[in-house]
């Protein structure tokens, strides 16, 4: 019997500026680029720095722990994987170390009370055969 529940749409792994990201989450890393000649932190990976156009891009590890920079709840969806998980939260999320990045935050009861701007949140991962997807979750309040 084959498996016919609708399937989230991935990434391409192998894409020449991106690889090194995506090999990264297979150990539950989040990766970034800095530049080493002007410090500007580069998010989405690529081969130039986007503030001096140099080439010289340091990889660095993210703690992992942010802020929710802008939020969006959906109710409705056309694509058959994310139709059965309405409502959902699609977000911009503000790394501490700097990279903003569109994730889904997850772990919530009721996506239009229990999220908001400002809330601290960590990134979660979603298994898959050679990497993981950045989700993202609120942290608790201590």
């Amino acid at each position: 019997m084959t498996d016919q529940q609708p399937k989230r749409p991935l990434p391409d792994i192998n894409e020449p500026d991106t690889r090194e990201f995506w090999q990264a989450t297979a150990n539950r890393e989040f990766r970034y680029q800095q530049c080493a000649n002007c410090g500007t932190v580069v998010w989405h990976p690529r081969a130039h720095c986007t503030g001096c156009t140099n080439g010289d891009l340091q990889w660095q590890t993210a703690s992992g722990l942010g802020n929710v920079y802008s939020f969006s709840v959906v109710r409705q969806s056309y694509h058959p994987f994310f139709r059965n998980l309405v409502p959902y939260v699609v977000a911009y999320v503000d790394l501490d170390e700097g990279p903003r990045f569109l994730t889904n935050v997850v772990g919530v009861a009721d996506p239009g009370e229990d999220v908001h701007i400002g809330q601290r949140v960590r990134v979660v991962w979603e298994a898959h055969d050679e990497f993981n997807i950045p989700l993202v979750e609120p942290v608790p309040a201590a």
